[in-house]
């Protein structure tokens, strides 16, 4: 770990108030100026710019497939690979239990802190400073952008049926497996007019749901039975 530096210099980023910068770096296990204030509204500023990033990007995209898209890029797992990307953990600072733990490699806190980062730029640099480095560090991850990808499987199956004029799935929960703190749902997505069904698990009814739909666009692309588990089960 590294207690002193700015992750941040490789983007030309500097501080004029290094305090800042300390505060967006330090965990709430190090002491009571962390970074739980600023990650509120470096949430608010990512989320801000990714938008208009994406909405002049893609003048012709539907409110929709936007949402979908920002959604991909700005959640926890996106954010903490960007972290990963700068070395983010080597400037943590934490306390030393959550260390031991291995708290500087979580997802949950990565993110947080590079949320952090980008308030704590906003709030010494101004709007324009914070645009630039979002627009920086989210700059490959825009440029990977694919519209098709960005709609989940319950969305395709729906604009597919909906162009062939067929009525919407029908999503049936079949069977819950496993204790209340462990459950697994199973559920059947059935096209009543189209004879297609298939079944799927997730750790969720939402997740469920969207497997199963997933095994029914496999089902059509394939022309064969599917049944798909997700990934952790």
């Amino acid at each position: 770990m590294t207690p002193d530096g700015n992750p941040l210099q490789r983007f030309g980023v500097s501080f004029s108030d290094p305090a800042l910068l300390d505060r967006a770096l330090t965990h709430r296990s190090a002491g009571q100026a962390n970074y739980e204030r600023l990650e509120f509204l470096g949430d608010a500023l990512i989320n801000a710019v990714v938008s208009i990033e994406l909405y002049a990007r893609y003048p012709r995209a539907p409110e929709g497939d936007l949402t979908r898209l920002r959604a991909s890029l700005i959640r926890e797992s996106s954010l903490a690979e960007l972290a990963r990307r700068i070395d983010l953990s080597d400037y943590l600072r934490m306390g030393g239990g959550e260390l031991k733990s291995g708290g500087y490699r979580r997802e949950s806190i990565l993110a947080d802190t590079l949320e952090a980062l980008v308030a704590a730029v906003y709030l010494d640099g101004g709007w324009d400073s914070c645009q630039k480095l979002v627009r920086d560090l989210f700059a490959d991850a825009f440029d990977a952008v694919d519209l098709s990808a960005s709609k989940d499987a319950k969305t395709r199956l729906q604009e597919w049926l909906q162009g062939r004029g067929l009525p919407l799935p029908e999503y049936l929960l079949v069977d819950t497996i496993g204790k209340d703190h462990d459950k697994t749902f199973r559920v059947a997505c059935r096209i009543a007019d189209a004879q297609l069904m298939a079944e799927a698990e997730g750790r969720s009814r939402k997740s469920a749901e969207q497997a199963a739909a997933t095994a029914v666009l496999a089902r059509i692309d394939e022309g064969s039975t599917v049944r798909v588990v997700p990934e952790g089960l």
